[in-house]
C-alpha cells in the first residue's frame, strides 16, 4: 500500500503518525514537507473531500493570523486559496492511501486508512 502524509518535521503529531506508518508492514510512505512544498488548493479540496472534513476544519489556527483574517468563518475557496499561499495555515499531518484520506490528529486516525 502506498501512502502520502504531508508532514512537518518540527511536529511531535506529524512525526507520530510518520513513524506509524514506517513501522507498518507493506506500507510504502511519500513524505511531503509541505511547509517547502505546498499542495494545490485543488489538492487540499481532494484531500479534505475525500477525509470527510470541510477545508476550515483542516485549517490550522494555533500560532497563524488566521483568526485575525476571518478564515474559519470564510468560505471554501477562500480558505483553499489561503492555505495554498501560506502553508502555515494547514494543519498537519495530512496522509492519503488507497483507502481514502485523514488529517492524523490524534496520530491514531491513520490507522483507520491502513
Amino acid at each position: 500500500m502506498k501512502a502520502t502524509i504531508w508532514h512537518n518535521p518540527a511536529c511531535g503529531t506529524s512525526r507520530k503518525t510518520l513513524a506509524i506508518l514506517e513501522e507498518t508492514p507493506g506500507v510504502e510512505v511519500t513524505v511531503v514537507e509541505y511547509l517547502k512544498d505546498p499542495p494545490s488548493a485543488a489538492k487540499l479540496k481532494q484531500l479534505y473531500r475525500d477525509a470527510g472534513i470541510t477545508p476550515q476544519q483542516g485549517l490550522r489556527t494555533r500560532g497563524t493570523d488566521a483568526e485575525e483574517r476571518g478564515l474559519p468563518q470564510a468560505d471554501d475557496a477562500t480558505v483553499l486559496a489561503a492555505m495554498a499561499a501560506e502553508p502555515k495555515l494547514i494543519e498537519r499531518p495530512l496522509v492519503e492511501t488507497d483507502k481514502g484520506a485523514r488529517l492524523c490528529r490524534p496520530q491514531d486516525k491513520v490507522l483507520e486508512i491502513l
